[in-house]
């Protein structure tokens, strides 16, 4: 499968706030409670929440589309690091990589990687972040396979639920 990546702008933000809301369901429904779910959604991957990163100019959202329409199917968000423990000066932090499970084993996932390591270097970052659910096995293994380690353990809230999170880093 051919996707299409390219940079998401604000009239974007109500597409990407879509597919945010659909994968971030995929993958965590059974996991977490549904009320948290709605709740991190509304506050976290809201339509205003990406026009604020697309309308940043040290962040990125990068949106992949469907070849067959240009539905939305996966996206991330380079940004400021926020949350994710200690940061130096050259941090940048990828806050989301999400893509439906249609795209799964398709290399969507290492494309969207590949693509956000080149603009954090393009922004002259030096070294990239991401937090994610200690619980998240297959997500962990992506981000160790794509040269990410663990630098810390932090708690993130989700909804009203506190979590066990892992922080990784990568040198750029």
């Amino acid at each position: 499968m051919r996707w299409s990546l390219r940079r998401a702008t604000a009239a974007d933000a109500p597409m990407v706030s879509l597919v945010a809301g659909a994968s971030f369901l995929e993958t965590f429904a059974g996991v977490l409670a549904a009320a948290d779910i709605v709740a991190h959604l509304a506050g976290k991957s809201s339509p205003a929440a990406f026009v604020g990163w697309a309308d940043d100019p040290r962040s990125v959202v990068t949106l992949a589309e469907h070849p067959d329409g240009a539905a939305p199917v996966g996206y991330t968000v380079l940004t400021t690091p926020a949350e994710v423990g200690e940061t130096t000066f050259g941090d940048l932090e990828l806050r989301r990589i999400y893509t439906l499970d249609l795209t799964r084993g398709t290399g969507l996932g290492t494309m969207l990687m590949a693509r956000a390591i080149g603009d954090a270097r393009a922004l002259g970052a030096s070294r990239l972040l991401l937090g994610v659910f200690a619980g998240n096995k297959r997500a962990c293994a992506f981000y160790e396979r794509q040269g990410f380690t663990v630098s810390e353990a932090r708690r993130f809230k989700v909804g009203a639920t506190w979590h066990d999170d892992l922080v990784y880093a990568r040198s750029l």
